[in-house]
């Protein structure tokens, strides 16, 4: 007889918005649903890039950088994330939906607060007024992947609404860009997090089996180089 108390809990993907300066955690954002696929892309920073060599080549940039970073990868993140009230049916939802949406709508917009202190610096003559500064945004896909985060995109398509026309159903589009230490002011909370991640990269990285030239179909490094 199955005991489904025994099925082990599928670890949910989502969001936690931390206190850029104390890195207290200040809201949980948990993905109802796990996305059913991820669009990554993984940009190098090249040293060498731009303008052409010389030399009538098709080559840009200068020889001597062809093979240095300028620092760690631009990385992007696409997903499709869902938002069903009527999947969850035993917990009452007066405003359908509207919650969960204003919580990852706020990720990207400041607080009425924020907004007053800046209108009040405006109202006293301040000549400069600094950019609102948001809190600290990690995505979690498990623990190998916890990352600072900002996002960059977040579109919402509606589907369902109850009687009083509250949203029931939704799925959004989110696009996130990774915060790397060239993103970061040194010892910022968000640059200790992301040596945290690339450290676990590099520890994957030393996990995966590695392969002889042979299977390539050369018979051995120097057939490769040219020295044989």
């Amino acid at each position: 007889m199955t005991r489904y108390a025994d099925i082990p809990q599928p670890v949910r993907s989502g969001i936690v918005v931390l206190d850029p300066a104390t890195g207290t955690p200040q809201r949980v954002v948990v993905l109802q649903f796990n996305p059913d696929t991820l669009e990554r892309s993984v940009a190098p920073q090249s040293a060498g890039d731009g303008g052409d060599a010389g030399g009538g080549g098709a080559g840009s940039g200068d020889r001597n950088e062809a093979l240095r970073l300028k620092g760690p990868a631009q990385e992007t993140w696409k997903f499709t994330a869902e938002i069903d009230a009527t999947d969850q049916l035993e917990v009452a939802a007066p405003d359908g939906i509207h919650p969960q949406l204003a919580a990852l709508e706020m990720l990207v917009q400041p607080t009425t607060a924020q907004l007053r202190a800046a209108s009040e610096l405006a109202k006293q003559g301040a000549i400069e007024i600094s950019p609102i500064e948001m809190p600290l945004t990690l995505f979690t896909w498990g623990s190998k992947r916890v990352m600072p985060v900002r996002l960059t995109e977040l579109s919402v398509n509606e589907s369902a609404f109850d009687v009083n026309l509250n949203p029931i159903r939704a799925s959004l589009s989110i696009g996130m860009k990774i915060l790397t230490v060239s993103d970061l002011p040194a010892g910022h909370k968000g640059a200790d997090l992301y040596m945290a991640h690339l450290a676990q990269k590099e520890r994957l990285a030393a996990a995966a089996r590695g392969g002889g030239v042979g299977r390539l179909g050369f018979a051995g490094i120097d057939t490769v180089t040219g020295r044989g």
